[in-house]
């Protein structure tokens, strides 16, 4: 395992190497952040915390997985599967199973990438984020701008802008094992008419066995401003993936069999895994201004998408379609008053059909006291209604005094349709192969209403013109999944599961000393969380768990002299139970005590960076990722060690149309497991890549 001992060695590294374009001027804290106030804020200004990844950062990663971006801001943790797939935490242990892609609420421009209902683990792998203009994640509940799903926080990928005369680019690069990118863009403003088309392809061959993927994004976004004032910005985006997918490997007794060579962990143990997913977006945000000089926003917006794919981590295998369709509309009324006071208010409101059916192909079988039948264990749709009020609003208290207030109401309306059998038989209603229940249960048609309600309040002081202080109180929720609702087992009782809850205070400080150029961002928080929905080592669910989060982030930069800056970022977190939950006696399960420690929760994270600026819009940086170690298992009983990640990325101008880029990911070739479990009975990982490579060029034109 890498340790900080080696950081000397590392920086000479890149000292001797030569990568976009810092200077002393960008690790200031004077920008402008648009996710907390849904319109440009200054940081300094804002009551809460925001994350963001620069254009600048975009280009010169080249990620090929958005966690390589996100991982450079403090309380996120994305592991990686195979392929795009993911799980996700955000102040939060990282979350798996059914209700784990509703505690976050993913966007893109402000619009949700997927309904509040029908959250996936994957979501943000939709995202242009390849060619965005930005990333901001804001960790902890959500404003009161937005309502359901970001209860641990919320990702908002940004479109990137226009350019103001003809700008067309090409990127080509090429890596390890058969891994081909291309990037490309086309803007212009033509008078009143400003247009960016952007798109992106990879094709992979896979460095596992049997593995590989196809996977195609371009985004149109056209901004129109009328004669009276008026401006329209337009967005269309599509995403089509062809996934070949591998599970963990896995054993009962090893622990440490991510450590046990290539042609261990490049084993499939799931060779007919797959993930065949697209998706569709269209928005149009209309600004109006009043006579009164308020302004009138009304975004209309229509996504679809579908997806198939192998339950490769489920002992049945089975099969999942899943997809839905919306219309929806954000509306937003600005208000500016005298002293520097603002409000907004507004209504959301969205309709969704969405459909799931989940088919195991294998023949019958009992598992761990569970039995798994052959054929269609559910078939349903769902209709929802989501309406949602709400009212934002900031005071000048005084000279140095700001107050963020907030209030949303989000009723949510279920339509369900069962279109099988009722019950825990056989999908065409004759009894269980086992002669008892099947694992499976399908409640019968029903309708279900939810009702949650978001406060806020924050309070910022500005120290001085470069320093300020805030403070934070606010809540976040999510209504279930409908496949917390319907999509249960045998042991559940239908209609049991409510809104999940998350109560957050948060205090932090963020500034720049000019004198030196360094900025900081420091926060710290405590949240606890109620109606926790999760499964257990055996895959049985927990409808109403208890959980408690504390944790202290804090971001670091500054330059070293001319050429050189160094940028540090660093999360030490705990979560735990704040319930207890006795063994289920009818089936294999663990006991689950107060106070023990959430799995898969790494105390640590740490991300540092040394960046080289070594000529005019060249950059070489040097990256040490550091991940703690963390429970397997809710009991607590298995561990894993955590690991150490070490990158060099490469990126500098030969001539005005011309840039070359190049990085090495794993430069010390560490043998880690990017995720780690403990389930089933079986150490499960998906293993970490050995050292790789990527090469490529860029042409302006």
């Amino acid at each position: 395992m890498y340790s900080v001992r080696k950081l000397p060695l590392l920086i000479a590294l890149a000292s001797a190497s030569a990568a976009t374009m810092v200077s002393a001027e960008d690790f200031t804290l004077d920008e402008l952040v648009v996710t907390g106030s849904r319109s440009e804020t200054s940081i300094l200004d804002l009551a809460g915390n925001t994350g963001k990844v620069t254009t600048e950062e975009i280009d010169l990663l080249n990620s090929d997985h958005i966690s390589e971006s996100l991982l450079r801001i403090p309380g996120v943790n994305l592991q990686r599967g195979s392929g795009v797939e993911m799980t996700v935490a955000l102040r939060s242990p990282v979350l798996t199973g059914p209700g784990a892609g509703g505690a976050f609420l993913f966007m893109e421009d402000g619009i949700p990438l997927r309904a509040a209902s029908f959250g996936n683990n994957q979501g943000l792998s939709v995202a242009h984020f390849e060619q965005a203009g930005s990333i901001e994640v804001v960790r902890g509940p959500g404003s009161a701008l937005y309502g359901s799903n970001a209860v641990h926080g919320l990702f908002n990928v940004l479109s990137r802008d226009p350019s103001a005369e003809l700008e067309r680019k090409l990127d080509i690069t090429a890596g390890s094992d058969d891994t081909y990118k291309l990037r490309g863009s086309v803007s212009d403003t033509v008078g009143a008419h400003a247009y960016r088309f952007s798109f992106s392809g990879v094709d992979e061959g896979g460095w596992r066995d049997d593995t590989g993927l196809g996977q195609q994004k371009f985004t149109l976004r056209h901004d129109y401003s009328a004669e009276n004032g008026d401006t329209f910005k337009t967005l269309f985006s599509a995403f089509n993936l062809n996934q070949e997918t591998a599970g963990f490997i896995t054993s009962e007794t090893d622990d440490k069999l991510y450590k046990r060579g290539q042609r261990v962990i490049e084993r499939n143990e799931n060779p007919d895994g797959y993930r065949d997913w697209w998706s569709v977006r269209l928005s149009t945000r209309w600004d109006h201004e009043m006579e009164n000089g308020n302004t009138l926003s009304i975004t209309p917006y229509i996504r679809s998408n579908g997806m198939k794919f192998r339950q490769h981590y489920l002992p049945s295998k089975a099969i999942e379609e899943n997809g839905h369709d919306s219309v929806g509309v954000q509306t937003a009324y600005y208000i500016d008053l005298e002293g520097d006071h603002k409000i907004i208010v507004g209504l959301d409101a969205e309709y969704t059909e969405g459909y799931l059916k989940e088919t195991q192909q294998r023949a019958s079988y009992s598992f761990f006291g569970k039995n798994r039948q052959q054929g269609i264990h559910y078939n349903y749709d769902v209709d929802v209604v989501t309406v949602s009020p709400f009212i934002h609003a900031e005071w000048q208290l005084a000279e140095k005094w700001r107050a963020t207030t907030g209030l949303r109401f989000d009723y949510t309306n279920y339509d369900y349709n069962n279109k099988v059998a009722d019950g825990t038989g056989l999908a065409d209603g004759s009894p269980c192969f086992a002669g008892t229940d099947c694992l499976y249960q399908r409640p019968a048609d029903r309708e279900d209403t939810f009702n949650d309600w978001s406060p806020k309040l924050g309070l910022v002081y500005r120290l001085a013109e470069e320093h300020s202080l805030y403070t934070n109180l606010s809540r976040g929720h999510r209504a279930p999944q409908t496949t917390d609702l319907y999509r249960i087992q045998k042991d559940q009782t239908v209609g049991e599961t409510n809104s999940e809850r998350a109560d957050s205070l948060e205090i932090g400080s963020r500034g720049t000393f000019e004198s030196i150029g360094l900025s900081y961002d420091v926060a710290a928080y405590y949240m606890k969380k109620k109606n926790f929905f999760f499964r257990d080592s055996f895959g049985n669910s927990v409808t109403d768990a208890k959980t408690k989060h504390r944790g202290i982030e804090v971001s670091l930069a500054m330059p070293l002299g001319e050429q050189f800056d160094v940028a540090v970022n660093y999360t030490h977190a705990l979560h735990t139970y704040d319930s207890s939950h006795a063994a289920k006696a009818s089936l294999a399960s663990q006991a689950i005590t107060k106070g023990d420690e959430i799995d898969t929760a790494p105390k640590n994270i740490a991300n540092v960076r040394l960046g080289w600026n070594f000529k005019t819009d060249s950059r070489a940086e040097l990256e040490w990722s550091h991940i703690g170690n963390y429970y397997l298992d809710p009991a607590n009983t298995e561990k894993y060690e955590g690991h150490d990640l070490v990158n060099l990325r490469v990126n500098t101008q030969i001539t005005k149309g011309f840039a070359i880029h190049a990085q090495v990911k794993n430069l010390l070739d560490e043998e880690y497991a990017d995720r780690a479990d403990f389930a089933f009975g079986d150490y499960r990982f998906f293993p970490g890549r050995d050292r790789n490579y990527e090469i490529g060029a860029s042409f302006s034109f």
